[in-house]
Formats: structure tokens, C-alpha cells, sequence
């Protein structure tokens, strides 16, 4: 199910309702689009109760990791972009557990697991309501039961992510097979804990239940010390900003957000996708997607700064040979794309308050279920650990676009879905940002992806044949998938504060989400 909103900037307080309870603001409340509808609520519904954009995103993971523990576990990551608005500030939080080496035996140690913790920093910053309050909605969730969505069953599939019998129990509908949507199941070993994070969040990594937790986590086959978890600590962080005219975007620096901050550096901040006629323009997109991928190594490696990456001499080095009527060979750049296996399994959302300020997130178990093995008495997916021999990293891809002079809010973005993840919010943030089109047309609009290897453009069934016809012509090799990508959006064409000012958030039609506003 996917709600669109359109909505038309101003506010007022109902004053016989106090702050906290559902209803304290009337009229414009902000926007919320997620992939699991029933969290994407519970965050509407923080907004009338008067949170702000970072209340209602801590209400929001809290409920996923219910609602869609998939991606969204309290055993994975994540990314966040977060714009306060009154504090005329941008800044990035890191808080995926990425483990620290070879564990005993020589197996890969499991990542150490950062939600919970990058949630409470989060909130300890910018939040406004009460904790104990923001964290209780996903506990009854948890407690009580809550029917299972069209998004999560998605994800179940077959059901061989389910690797030892508490996970499978979890999933069983009352005929034994797995739930189908709209089943109602209960998670009462995840409300326990849910019920501690609301009390006390820190016991989660220090104290009894985490010296539990570590022999849990050995229980279900992972590896992860005491001090570890103790010593993790989500990391506040510069954004990577691309600047264009009078606006400027906002990327993490991590992997992914490197590559969606080359891409629009080459697109738009440099005019390669402005200055090109429609005939041009998928051929263009390729082929600087192609490019921003094969140049990961580079930062990934230590060789350069995150502002070299999206630096002019940068993209002039990165387009240098760029034909626009020929496709160049990927092996022939330098460096050539390596290959690496995609993994579909992350989760994004975007929320806006009613004050113009914003958070944009991305969380993953970097595969979905994590190892598909719970920790034993928690109700906690073990998130995957990376290795070469892994499904790999998760692309996690959050965006935030600004008007830097007057610190004015005009878009949010954060994509999942796999390595097609960066390239997805780009294409959507392009046909909003710069040619123009409704918020509706952008997400509709088909969507396009090279990661270089193999040297492929994949594209959406329903594609332009004009588009195909012109790739093909340029010496491309094209592939038909049926979606790529799910972007969740929020876009002000003029800027959240002009006068009649009109909003519009919207959750990608390719998968199950929502969006809310009022």
C-alpha cells in the first residue's frame, strides 16, 4: 500500500492536548515515508503528538525492528543524516558494528550490534519527547502482537533465511508453515528486551543482561566480546556535501554514499546530465555510474579524502575519454570495476517535522535475517559478518538537500535494495531537483544501472524504446530486470519555508510502504 501526500506548510497546536499525546498539533505535522507501513504510522503519529523529525525517526526504527526484522533488527546498523533546522546544522551518524577482525577459530567476528545504541545518541542530541515513550509503541508491538505486512512477507520468501528454531518460530503461522500476510504474531523475548531498552538503554552494552547477551550471541554461532560491545560507540561524522547552484546535497561518508555524492557531482554539480539532450541522457547516466563504482577502491583504500572524491579535478579525471556518443569498455578504466555480490537487504526512511528540520536513514543485518539465526532468550537477528566470501555490504544510501544560505529543507532521500540502491535515489533525485517533475513522476519515472561489472546497463521493464534504442547505438549491453531499486522520498519544489510553501513525501510504488502526513 502507498499513500501519497501533498503537503502545504503550516501548523497550529490544539491547546486542550498536551504535548505527548496524539492530537497536540493540528493541521501540517511533516511527512513520514518508510518500507513497512504500520511503523510509518506510529511516526505520523509522533508528529501530532508533538516530536520532531527525530522523535518520530526513533519511534520509527523501533517499530521496524518489530515490524521488519529483516533489515532492521536490533542486532544490524545504520546510517543516518539528520538536519536540525533551528541549529542551522547537518551532520551524519554512523553507527553500523562493523566487526574488528578474525574471532576464534579464525571465523569472522559478527558486527556489534549498533541500532539500539545509534538510536539513543540520536535522540540524546536532537530529540524532544521522552525516551521511555518513543521506545514503548514497538515493546506493546512486540508484547501483544501485531499483523504481519505485506513488506515483511516479502522478505520471508521461501523461509531458508531461517537457519535455527527460535528464528522459524518466530515466522510459523498457526498451521506451521510461514505466516502469511496479515497473521498475527507475537515476539515476547524481543518485548523483554524492548522493555529494558525502554528503562535502561545502556544495560543493552554494559551490565548483566549484555554480559548474557555475548554468551547468547556465541549460543547462535557468532563471536562477540563484552569489551566490544562495551566500547562501541556511534560516530558523529562530516557529511560528504556536493554543492549545485544555490542548493546543496548531503551524503554519509561510507561506501555507498561516496558513490551517490560522485554521481550527482558528475551529473549535476559539473553539468554533464544538464548540458546533455534526452538522446543522451541515459548513456550519460551509465556511464558515470559506471565510473562511480569503479572508483571505490580509491577511497575505500585510504588514498583519498572524502572532499577529493567529489572535487572538480576528481570528476574531470573520473569523465577524462568520456564520449557521448560511445560507451567505454568498463575494463578499460582505471580502476576497473571489481565484481562483488549484491545484497538486497536493507531498509530507508525519510521524516520531516513541522519546523522544516529532517532525518534521513538507512539500517541493514548486511543480508536478510542477518545469519538467519536469533540469539538465544532476545528475539535479536545475529547481523551477517562481512567477509569476501559474504553476500555482501548492503548499500545504504541516505541524501538531504538544503538551501545552505537559509538553511531550508527541499529534499530527503534514502534508498535500499541492493546495489542498485545508490543509483535509484539519484535517478529519483534528478527528475525531482532537476527536470522538475512532480514527486509522483520521479518515483514512477524508469529507472537505470551500471555498476561496471559485469559491463551491463540494467533497466526497468517499461523503459522508453527510445532510451534502449539510443543505448544500444552507443555500444551498450542492456538488460531487462523488473525493478531496481525503492527509494523513500520527501520534496519541496520551492523550499519548506516560502510563502504557500507544498510538500510532497512519497514511498517507492516497487515495494510495500508508506507514506503520512497531515
Amino acid at each position: 500500500m502507498v499513500l501519497v501526500a501533498a503537503l502545504i506548510v503550516g501548523c497550529s497546536w490544539g491547546p486542550s492536548v498536551p504535548e505527548g499525546t496524539l492530537g497536540h498539533v493540528q493541521g501540517f505535522l511533516g511527512g513520514v515515508a518508510a518500507d513497512e507501513p504500520r511503523a510509518a504510522l506510529l511516526a505520523r503519529n509522533t508528529l501530532s503528538a508533538g516530536g520532531n523529525a527525530v522523535d518520530a525517526a526513533v519511534v520509527l526504527y523501533f517499530t521496524l525492528s518489530v515490524t521488519l526484522p529483516s533489515s532492521a533488527s536490533l542486532g544490524g546498523g545504520g546510517v543516518c543524516l539528520v538536519f536540525d533546522r533551528a541549529a542551522k546544522k547537518v551532520e551524519a551518524l554512523d553507527f553500523t558494528g562493523a566487526a574488528a577482525g578474525p574471532g576464534p577459530g579464525g571465523a569472522p567476528e559478527s558486527p556489534v550490534p549498533g541500532n539500539a545504541r545509534g538510536m539513543f545518541a540520536l535522540h540524546a542530541k536532537y530529540g524532544n519527547l521522552r525516551w521511555e515513550q518513543l521506545v514503548s509503541a514497538a515493546e506493546k508491538l512486540a508484547r501483544f502482537g501485531n499483523p504481519v505486512s505485506r513488506a515483511l512477507v516479502r522478505d520471508i520468501g521461501s523461509g531458508q533465511w531461517f537457519r535455527d528454531s527460535a528464528s522459524r518460530r518466530i515466522f510459523t503461522g498457526g498451521k506451521g508453515g510461514l505466516v502469511k500476510e496479515g497473521e498475527v504474531i507475537d515476539q515476547l523475548d524481543l518485548a523483554a528486551v524492548l522493555s529494558m531498552m525502554r528503562r535502561a538503554p545502556g544495560d543493552f552494552y554494559a551490565g548483566r543482561f549484555a554480559r548474557r547477551f555475548v554468551k547468547s550471541v556465541r549460543q547462535a554461532g557468532g563471536s562477540l566480546t563484552a569489551k566490544r560491545l562495551r566500547r562501541f560507540s556511534p560516530r558523529w561524522r562530516t557529511t560528504v556535501p556536493v554543492s549545485f547552484g544555490n542548493l546543496t546535497a548531503h551524503f554519509p561518508p561510507t561506501a555507498s554514499g561516496v558513490t551517490a555524492a560522485q554521481l550527482w557531482a558528475v551529473l549535476v554539480a559539473r553539468g554533464f546530465y544538464r548540458s546533455a539532450d534526452r538522446d543522451e541522457r541515459g548513456h550519460v547516466f551509465a556511464e558515470a555510474a559506471m565510473r562511480a563504482y569503479a572508483d571505490r577502491g580509491r577511497w575505500a583504500g585510504g588514498r583519498e579524502t572524502l572532499a577529493d572524491m567529489v572535487s572538480r579535478s576528481r570528476v574531470r579525471r573520473m569523465m577524462a575519454g568520456y564520449d557521448d556518443d560511445r560507451h567505454t569498455p568498463a575494463a578499460s578504466l582505471n580502476p576497473a570495476p571489481a565484481a562483488y555480490q549484491d545484497a538486497d537487504a536493507a531498509t530507508s526512511f525519510v521524516v520531516a517535522d513541522k519546523d522544516g528540520s529532517g532525518v534521513s536513514c538507512s539500517f541493514s543485518l548486511n543480508s536478510l535475517f542477518g545469519t538467519g539465526r536469533v540469539v538465544p532468550g532476545t528475539g535479536i537477528f545475529l547481523a551477517a559478518p562481512l567477509t569476501p566470501q559474504s553476500w555482501g555490504a548492503p548499500e545504504m544510501s541516505p541524501m538531504l538537500v538544503l538551501n545552505q544560505n537559509v538553511f531550508d529543507l527541499f529534499f530527503l532521500g534514502a534508498a535500499s535494495g541492493g546495489a542498485a540502491a545508490p543509483t535509484s535515489l539519484i535517478h529519483v533525485a534528478l527528475q525531482s531537483l532537476v527536470q522538475k517533475k512532480s514527486l509522483r513522476d520521479a518515483m514512477f519515472s524508469r529507472r537505470l544501472h551500471h555498476a561496471g561489472n559485469p559491463d551491463k546497463v540494467l533497466f526497468e521493464r517499461g523503459e522508453r524504446p527510445e532510451t534502449l534504442r539510443e543505448l544500444t547505438r552507443r555500444g551498450h549491453v542492456t538488460a531487462e530486470v523488473p525493478a531496481l531499486g525503492r527509494v523513500n522520498a520527501f520534496y519541496c519544489p520551492q523550499g519548506f519555508e516560502t510563502p504557500k510553501s507544498i510538500c510532497y513525501v512519497r514511498a517507492d510504488p516497487r515495494g510495500a510502504g508508506l507514506s503520512q502526513r497531515e
